[in-house]
């Protein structure tokens, strides 16, 4: 049986690492025909603005529109992004995808010292070519065997998994098999395998310390929850897991933030995705996972201990009133009225409440109100 499994395991890995190449390949081939055809090099690419976002009906997710940007030869700036391009196409072909090799975001800045004037000048611009290479391939970068820096969030609840990797297969129940700090997830979870869970809904949520509450109070256990904390903004395994669970098992998903617009967004990015990986909405975003808090009216209601609005977050709360992400009259009565009190407040603020409020009170009161449970 495990034979299997790992056999399965490397003939699905075969198969991306041959698309990823091909794709990458058939990049570097069309800018070499247009050479070889004396056309200026070129290519397009959707642009990457909240002004080229649009709802797609069929994945119910936001979306790049039809705006492009063009990367051409033209200019001395654009040939270098070209030059750029196809050097890193040649280091992912050649040292990931051919020795099964992989590097972070970080490493490929430093590899570029090589590249002599085709090095990056500073990693926020090998960070956007790679974004770039998954915009033109439709591909994830994890088939290109590229890493993110942060390390993977955890989650803690009743499901059982088989994760591949290459030391073999492992099979782990996320209750009973893990110590309190929940089960990491790795940053490429097309290697899970759901196995079987009893889980009634799955709860995201954004701080460490109320992820550490839930567990401390036994929430997972209760109400049959799973636990994700989303450490901020959650990386994008985090949300390819959720997306996950919710749509191959059928899970509910609610998103528990702090009271703020940094923290809304959080829950957008979760729900319909983040502006500058719209290209990834499809695969990442949850568009059926709904906010449960903390609500501006949760501070007026629960007379929560708050921190008065800064002059950036007025803006951002602003910003978002003409973000299409939150066009609904939920969310647009929710933010009037917490820039009308001038008020955020925090998870923890709970806790003034009593340790067990949290738990007890609020989050039950919420989810039935969301018919969750």
């Amino acid at each position: 049986m495990v034979d299997t499994i790992n056999s399965n395991y490397t003939e699905q890995k075969k198969q991306n690492d041959h698309l990823a190449k091909n794709r990458l390949m058939g990049l570097a081939e069309g800018l070499y025909d247009q050479f070889i055809d004396e056309i200026v090099p070129n290519v397009a690419i959707s642009s990457r603005t909240k002004n080229n976002i649009e709802y797609s009906n069929e994945s119910d997710v936001w979306v790049y529109g039809d705006k492009e940007t063009q990367r051409t030869a033209k200019t001395v700036k654009g040939a270098f992004q070209l030059l750029k391009t196809v050097h890193s196409i040649d280091f992912l072909v050649k040292n990931h995808l051919a020795q099964d090799r992989g590097s972070t975001l970080r490493e490929l800045y430093y590899i570029s010292e090589n590249w002599d004037i085709a090095k990056f000048r500073e990693q926020a611009e090998s960070n956007r070519l790679i974004e770039d290479l998954e915009i033109i391939t439709a591909l994830q970068r994890e088939y290109f065997h590229m890493r993110p820096e942060e390390d993977g969030a955890t989650m803690f609840g009743p499901i059982r998994i088989r994760e591949e990797t290459k030391r073999g297969s492992r099979i782990i129940h996320c209750q009973e098999d893990i110590g309190e700090s929940g089960y990491q997830i790795p940053f490429n979870v097309e290697n899970i395998e759901f196995l079987d869970h009893d889980a009634k809904f799955i709860i995201a949520i954004e701080t460490g310390g109320m992820y550490a509450r839930l567990i401390e109070n036994g929430f997972d256990e209760k109400y049959n929850a799973i636990l994700v904390h989303l450490k901020g903004q959650p990386a994008r395994s985090t949300r390819r897991l959720i997306k996950r669970m919710n749509e191959e098992l059928g899970i509910p998903v609610v998103v528990f933030t702090d009271g703020d617009p940094w923290s809304y967004r959080i829950f957008a990015s979760v729900a319909y995705g983040a502006i500058k990986s719209a290209h990834l909405s499809e695969f990442m975003a949850t568009p059926a996972a709904k906010f449960i808090g903390v609500q501006p009216t949760d501070i007026v209601e629960y007379e929560l201990s708050t921190d008065k609005l800064t002059d950036k977050d007025v803006d951002a709360l602003r910003s978002e009133l003409t973000d299409p992400r939150f066009a609904s009259d939920y969310w647009k009565e929710q933010i009037g009225l917490q820039l009308s009190i001038k008020k955020k407040a925090e998870q923890q603020a709970f806790a003034g409440k009593g340790l067990d409020f949290v738990t007890d009170t609020y989050l039950p009161n919420r989810l039935s109100e969301m018919d969750i449970i």
